[in-house]
C-alpha cells in the first residue's frame, strides 16, 4: 500500500467512525493537529473541528458509510480520489472528489472537498 492509500485509508476509518472515542482517535491518526477541511458545506480545522464535522455528516445521514470509488492519485505530497456515501440500502446519493496534502508523517495536512453528486 502506498503513503497516499494509507492516509486516505485512514481517512476513511475516520468518517466512518460512529462511537465518539473511536472517532477521535481515528481523526488523530489521520490529521496533523492543525489540519484543515474544507468543501461546499463545512470548513473546519484541527481535531475538535474535523471530528464536529464527521458526526454532523453521521447525524445528517445515520447509518450511511463513506467508502472509496476508483483507485487513488498521488504525487509529491499531494493526492487525489473519489468518493460516495453508500445508504443503508446500498444506493450512492452523495459522491464527491477530495485532495489531500500530507505532512512529512504520512497524516493529511489539508482536505479540498468537492461535491459531485448530493440529493435534491
Amino acid at each position: 500500500m502506498s503513503a497516499y492509500e494509507s492516509a486516505v485509508a485512514r481517512y476513511f476509518a475516520a468518517w466512518n467512525a460512529t462511537e465518539p472515542a473511536g472517532r477521535e482517535r481515528a481523526v488523530a491518526a489521520a490529521w496533523t493537529e492543525d489540519a484543515t477541511y474544507t468543501d461546499p458545506l463545512a470548513e473546519v480545522s484541527g481535531h475538535a473541528g474535523l471530528a464536529g464535522a464527521i458526526a454532523g455528516a453521521q447525524e445528517q445521514f445515520p447509518g450511511f458509510e463513506f467508502r472509496l470509488l476508483g483507485p487513488v492519485d498521488g504525487h509529491h505530497d499531494t493526492a487525489r480520489f473519489t468518493w460516495e456515501l453508500i445508504a443503508p440500502d446500498g444506493s450512492a446519493p452523495v459522491q464527491g472528489f477530495d485532495v489531500v496534502t500530507l505532512a512529512e508523517d504520512g497524516r493529511i495536512r489539508t482536505v479540498l472537498g468537492f461535491l459531485d453528486r448530493v440529493p435534491g
